[in-house]
């Protein structure tokens, strides 16, 4: 898929939380095509610490208002100040970057998105894209607590929403890995992103359960295209770098203990 290097326009800035932000950027033209499970590489100006560009999980497009949308923690210098943006501004974009995951075969499949903390923001565009091909996606969401989690109501609006939160403050009480909804319903793919030690745990679940599943890796990544090596991962086909190669992976290709 082509890449291109892009100046988008900051159109709104929506702060979820204390620690989250939607970002969504336009441009005269139409945006790229991008798929879910792509990331993007975005400068970042005005962080006197922040050298390299931030990699960033594509939230969603939306192409009946040319808007992508970028759902960001901000926790460091660079993202902090991509949490200060305001609308007008410019922001350097390199997109779209990597492998998305794999779309049902059929309508009638059963698909699962699983996701944890800021790793729900690549499912939600998943979802979008099941649900347009005439599927229903159920999403699996999992959070510390209830304020912890993200864009419920857009969830909501794309497929049938379960919940854990660790505190039980919203949902069952738990990991994802104990919701109810895994003994109730049987589920013909799974696809999920968030902290390794939960994906760690839905991959050794779908493979007890005979599941197929892809998972959304966050190894570290700095230029996006395979050229630094930080991001590379061990797989049964060798060593790959995660930003090319990835950052979506059949669990059958990936050497975790599970």
């Amino acid at each position: 898929m082509k890449k291109y290097c892009l100046d988008l326009e900051v159109k709104a800035l929506e702060h979820l939380n204390d620690k989250y932000v939607l970002l969504r950027l336009t441009q005269t033209a139409p945006l790229p095509e991008m798929v879910p499970g792509q990331f993007v590489e975005v400068k970042v100006e005005g962080s006197e610490n922040t050298f390299l560009r931030r990699p960033i999980s594509i939230n969603d497009v939306d192409r009946e208002h040319n808007e992508l949308h970028l759902l960001i923690a901000c926790i460091g210098d660079g993202t902090k100040r991509l949490g200060k943006l305001t609308p007008g501004e410019r922001v350097n974009v390199v997109l779209p970057l990597g492998n998305g995951f794999t779309l049902p075969a059929s309508a009638d499949k059963k698909h699962l998105l699983i996701g944890g903390g800021v790793g729900v923001a690549p499912l939600l565009y998943l979802g979008k894209e099941i649900r347009k091909m005439g599927g229903k996606p159920y999403f699996l969401l999992g959070a510390r607590s209830s304020k912890d989690l993200l864009l419920l109501d857009e969830f909501r609006k794309t497929g049938e929403v379960c919940i854990t939160t660790e505190d039980g403050s919203d949902g069952e009480k738990g990991f994802v890995t104990n919701h109810s909804i895994l003994e109730k319903e049987r589920f013909d793919m799974i696809s999920t992103c968030g902290p390794k030690p939960m994906m760690v745990a839905v991959a050794r679940y779908a493979r007890k359960a005979g599941i197929g599943c892809e998972v959304s890796l966050e190894n570290k990544m700095a230029c996006g295209v395979g050229a630094c090596l930080c991001c590379v991962e061990d797989t049964t086909e060798g060593h790959v770098c995660v930003c090319k190669d990835g950052p979506v992976i059949n669990i059958n290709k990936l050497k975790w203990q599970i």
